[in-house]
């Protein structure tokens, strides 16, 4: 039994009918090079093989009576497989609109709390004898780093080792009973107590970061942007349950050579590339870009070589979408100054401090900012939620088969109509799109609109 950290827990806390909590790992494979081909039963009869390699997917949450602490997770003695995949077999002529399209049905319902916090669902019938994969794992099981690491603990970088038997697990698995109401809360009496114990300590510690936070603020011409004080958009409103996904691959290589020539980050070409898209989404819809858009950028708060595969350790990074800049070259500088004015604002008030002040709030806290107040505010919190997550970069094989392809993309939030996650995998940027269709009906104008701004920067780049 093991608590979840305010962090963890604040992705069940905030989930509601229209607010899914889950992420979305999307791979498909070319079993051209698997023995046998493809074949569905023994998909699963290889995934159970791994379980003991992925640590989430055997746990499920059990919640504290009254709400008193966060809930604990148990190793599930009632654990199916077979209550967690499932096939669909996508429309003719099977490409990638369609498979993006049973994406989003999949993206469209939420995760059952009753069991471990995950689903597959095999997509058969795309081209060319392609399988996808489209893994949904709720937000409280593990973060787009963990993620990462738990698709390197089940592939491997050649045919042939993908085809070995899985390394045994140390120990044979065994599940737990449900904990009783009473354990449960003298448990929780006992973790508040540790908690309250370190409170002083989190209190001088983050006090003593304040002045190097003003001397940040000071220092940073660019300041970068609070929450709400973004405009409202057209994809900024009410969600509904409904979700749209599109996808698309960009050279790594060209954010690359954009990326050296500037002397920026490749989140910063992200970021000036989404920027870029929403300007001319907005521009087309005869809405105003005279104010800059705000963006939540996660980032993990990780030390070098850590391997966790489960929970979240991340922070955001506040910082601004220059619609508002018709020239790219001058949007992308002006990102690369906001990003590293939020960076050294952050940096000195601690990455992982605000994740620390987490553990000591309430269930009834997230409910009350994200379903009372949030919508209180008449704005958004943030405007999008833009993720850039570095993925493999050598070709991974399972079971023989080959991923050729390999997509993220995390949860929406409310009045958070827009999340785009960028994986780089081998060669390209996979970029994910997801949307809420009554706000923001096509999500292909922000992956064509990315490919377009990406193009502008790199006419400049030649003509240079």
């Amino acid at each position: 039994m093991e608590r979840l950290t305010g962090l963890d827990a604040s992705f069940l806390y905030t989930e509601s009918p229209t607010v899914h909590l889950h992420t979305l790992k999307i791979g498909v494979i070319d079993p051209a090079s698997a023995p046998g081909g493809y074949d569905f039963e023994r998909f699963v009869e290889v995934l159970e093989e791994r379980l003991h390699l992925l640590p989430p997917f055997r746990r499920r949450i059990v919640r504290v009576p009254f709400g008193l602490h966060h809930p604990v997770w148990i190793e599930d003695a009632e654990f199916d497989i077979r209550r967690h995949v499932r096939r669909v077999r996508a429309p003719a002529p099977g490409g990638s609109r369609e498979l993006d399209a049973c994406i989003a049905e999949v993206a469209s319902t939420p995760l059952p709390r009753d069991r471990p916090l995950w689903e597959i669902c095999v997509v058969e019938g795309l081209a060319d004898g392609r399988v996808g994969f489209v893994t949904k794992l709720h937000h409280a099981a593990a973060d787009g780093v963990a993620a990462a690491r738990l698709l390197a603990n089940v592939m491997t970088p050649s045919a042939e080792a993908s085809v070995a038997p899985a390394e045994a697990a140390p120990r044979p698995w065994s599940g737990e009973p449900v904990p009783g109401s009473r354990q449960l809360l003298v448990d929780a009496l006992a973790d508040l107590g540790r908690l309250a114990v370190a409170l002083p300590g989190l209190l001088v510690r983050t006090l003593g970061r304040l002045p190097g936070v003003l001397r940040a603020r000071r220092r940073t011409p660019d300041r970068p942007p609070a929450a709400f004080a973004g405009p409202a958009t057209s994809f900024s409103g009410a969600l509904t349950a409904r979700r749209a996904f599109a996808s698309r691959a960009l050279p790594l290589d060209d954010l690359r050579q954009v990326k050296a020539f500037f002397g920026v980050t490749i989140n910063d070409v992200v970021l000036a590339c989404v920027a870029g898209a929403l300007r001319t989404h907005l521009l087309a819809g005869g809405e105003p870009v005279d104010r800059p858009l705000v963006a939540s950028v996660p980032l993990s708060t990780d030390a070098p070589g850590t391997s966790r595969l489960i929970g979240n350790r991340t922070s955001n990074l506040m910082t601004a979408l220059r619609v508002d800049l018709a020239d790219p070259v001058e949007r992308l500088r002006a990102t690369g100054r906001l990003s590293a004015s939020a960076k050294a604002i952050q940096e000195a008030f601690g990455a992982e401090t605000m994740g620390q002040w987490v553990d000591y709030a309430p269930p009834v806290v997230f409910r009350l900012i994200w379903r009372r107040l949030v919508p209180l505010m008449r704005r958004p919190p943030v405007n999008a939620i833009v993720s850039n997550v570095a993925g493999p970069r050598e070709p991974l094989f399972i079971a023989g088969a080959e991923l050729v392809a390999l997509q993220s993309v995390g949860p929406l939030l409310e009045d958070v109509g827009l999340n785009v996650t960028v994986w780089s995998y081998r060669g390209s940027m996979q970029v994910a799109v997801l949307c809420c269709p009554d706000t923001l009906a096509d999500p292909y104008v922000i992956t064509d609109g990315m490919n377009a701004a990406l193009a502008e920067l790199l006419a400049h780049v030649g003509r240079r």
